[in-house]
């Protein structure tokens, strides 16, 4: 990969825990010290009428550098499922390398860039592929968004454990307040911040619209590599 261009791997404990949300955060925050940012999913399962995948239009919309889908999104998969099955359903074989080039042009042409993942960090891609031989491949460091709700701590410690399992460098996690009525949040941020071995990059709220330039404001950026 590129050492000139800082870029980061954005990963979740879940699906649905605001992933998206807190990637085009980033960007939004990265904005302030760079002038090319660039989001991209390689892997995006769910499209529209328009054919795009919901998550990579909102990355789009977040970024300032426009880019062709093959660098953003590689694979645009149909189904709403896990990758793995969306791409078995219609022939498709997801290719590490295929992904890593993207990145390698997208990080070529930007300032700065934010991968989001798919799912969780372990997610199935593939046969005996996974989300953590992508993340390996790319070999970035990783942003972990801990989605707040009961068993957060598990699933948080458990992906922290993973990242660390394949190599990599945990660079900083977020915390996505996906349910607005959870139980002693304040306390569980607080075991977060003791027992995760990097640090809180903030606290993004239950936002109304999920608008990614106020959850900005909550957030300071990873180390910048």
């Amino acid at each position: 990969m590129s050492a000139r261009t800082p870029a980061w791997f954005v990963t979740g404990t879940d699906t649905e825990i605001g992933k998206t949300l807190a990637s085009c955060a980033l960007l939004h925050a990265l904005r302030a010290r760079a002038q090319r940012v660039v989001g991209a999913k390689p892997v995006a399962a769910g499209l529209d009428a328009d054919g795009v995948n919901d998550d990579v239009r909102r990355l789009r919309a977040a970024s300032t550098l426009r880019v062709a889908p093959r660098l953003d999104n590689p694979y645009a998969l149909p189904r709403p499922a896990s990758p793995h099955l969306a791409a078995a359903e219609h022939g498709v074989r997801i290719e590490l390398e295929t992904i890593a080039a993207a990145v390698d042009a997208l990080r070529a042409a930007a300032d700065a860039v934010v991968v989001e993942g798919v799912g969780g960090f372990l997610v199935p891609l593939g046969d005996a592929l996974d989300g953590g031989d992508l993340a390996q491949r790319l070999a970035l460091p990783v942003v972990l968004v801990v989605g707040l709700r009961l068993g957060c701590l598990n699933h948080a410690l458990l992906s922290a454990e993973a990242i660390a399992a394949r190599g990599l460098r945990l660079a900083g996690w977020i915390g996505s307040a996906v349910d607005p009525t959870m139980a002693l949040r304040e306390a569980n941020v607080e075991t977060l911040r003791e027992r995760l071995d990097a640090p809180c990059l903030g606290v993004i709220p239950h936002l109304p619209g999920a608008d990614p330039a106020r959850a900005a404001a909550h957030l300071s950026l990873p180390p910048w590599n």
